[in-house]
């Protein structure tokens, strides 16, 4: 069942078995703050294994490009085009979120992003080989960030 992420009341819904699901929680919410301001889009996610088309495609720029495996449990997931890019989120059971932006006109921005929950610590597939900044969210309190640029098509 797919759930509408309401950003004015956070929720643990999806991702209750995470040590941080609150925090998650409202990494979660921020971006569905983010989508809703800036692209009027409504963002809603579904069980991982639901929403497998999305976690294989993550996994696969992941390792294609990077050859990183993420071992944590993929929790929620979603994909949906905006504005001309499309984009695949998956929300893990350790706090870790990782988008990839994929813009479909030739020459356009293509990125996978990482952000780290409050509380979690790095991944230890990632620890070496980003850094991470930090940046302060209302709903999320502290989020650690990263990126790389994709040099691949998909």
């Amino acid at each position: 069942m797919s759930y509408t992420v309401d950003f004015e009341n956070v929720s643990t819904t999806g991702l209750e078995s995470s040590p941080v699901a609150e925090a998650l929680a409202g990494l979660r919410a921020n971006e569905a703050r983010y989508y809703k301001n800036k692209y009027d889009h409504v963002f809603t996610v579904e069980p991982a294994k639901k929403a497998k088309a999305a976690v294989d495609f993550v996994s696969r720029v992941l390792k294609e490009e990077r050859d990183i495996v993420i071992s944590s449990l993929p929790l929620e997931a979603t994909s949906f085009e905006v504005a001309g890019i499309r984009m695949a989120y998956v929300f893990y059971e350790s706090g870790l979120s990782i988008n990839v932006m994929y813009t479909v006109a030739d020459g356009g921005k293509r990125a996978v992003g990482f952000k780290l929950a409050d509380g979690m610590e790095v991944p230890e597939e990632l620890a070496e080989r980003f850094k991470f900044a930090r940046q302060k969210s209302k709903l999320a309190g502290t989020i650690r960030g990263s990126y790389f640029v994709i040099k691949g098509e998909y």
